[in-house]
């Protein structure tokens, strides 16, 4: 079947929609059902086939290219999304919630308000969701968004001195591990690997594959290779310059070498591991 890829904001998730009665093009607008109700997004890139069985769930379809009535109706929506967010802020005041009111939006047919809001614990809310309710007389929804989505929305500038990824390009949060920071020797000082969302910096996932294939058959830190003056346990290994430093186990001394210049079997190493377990 035909589908597309349709994106709700600038730096948004992408979702599949069925597209058999439409043709069309990357950047138009469609009016398409989402589980919040209708709303407009746009297309990105050209459609293409896709086999319904590869999706989780019942694919939705698109109703239909976006009228001039609806993106009128859509930019009056926008117009009115500042308001509603100073207009939260002060109900938050007034309840004294421990919150940090992010963002805002409507549905298309003002069905529903969805307001985003960070918070490091559960909030008691039903107080402002009342209040909203009765100021705006459409159906609330308040939705807790972690640091990351916080960070997000508010942007800043990361330690490569450039804007934070996440709000140039990146539209949807990989998971992002320890594990990973140590592939690469990092250093594990959570100041120096972390975001301004205080989680670890998404862009340790950017070059983990690589370090990952380096490291598949080249000796790590604790292993044994051969060299030109016998056998050298590994002290420090640099990965991407391929350099070593080496202790000689015959004569106690230290050695910097390319790593051309060893000899190693992986299957050493995993023979060595399996011991340790």
């Amino acid at each position: 079947m035909k589908a597309c890829k349709v994106q709700f904001k600038k730096l948004g998730k992408r979702y599949f929609f069925g597209c058999e009665r439409f043709n069309l093009s990357d950047g138009d607008m469609v009016v398409v059902n989402t589980v919040r109700g209708q709303e407009i997004g746009y297309i990105c890139g050209d459609m293409f086939e896709l086999d319904p069985k590869s999706v989780d769930g019942e694919l939705k379809d698109v109703i239909r290219l976006a009228t001039n009535d609806d993106i009128t109706r859509y930019r009056r929506n926008l117009d009115e999304e500042p308001k509603v967010i100073e207009k939260t802020k002060e109900l938050v005041i007034k309840e004294k919630l421990d919150m940090k009111v992010l963002s805002c939006e409507y549905t298309l047919d003002k069905s529903k308000l969805i307001i985003y809001f960070e918070s490091e614990d559960r909030v008691d809310f039903r107080n402002l969701v009342k209040d909203l309710a009765d100021i705006y007389r459409t159906r609330i929804e308040l939705r807790q968004v972690g640091s990351r989505d916080g960070a997000k929305y508010f942007g800043g500038v990361g330690p490569c001195g450039l804007t934070v990824c996440c709000q140039t390009w990146i539209t949807d949060f990989q998971n992002v591990s320890v594990k990973m920071a140590k592939n690469q020797s990092l250093s594990l000082n959570p100041t120096k690997i972390s975001g301004n969302c205080g989680k670890l910096l998404c862009c340790i996932n950017y070059e983990n594959d690589l370090y990952t294939e380096l490291r598949r058959n080249a000796p790590d830190v604790g292993d044994v290779v051969e060299t030109e003056k016998g056998l050298a346990k590994v002290m420090t290994s640099d990965i991407i310059n391929q350099n070593l430093k080496v202790k000689y186990i015959d004569n106690e001394g230290f050695g910097y070498l390319k790593m051309n210049e060893v000899k190693f079997d992986p299957k050493n190493r995993k023979r060595k591991n399996n011991g340790s377990n």
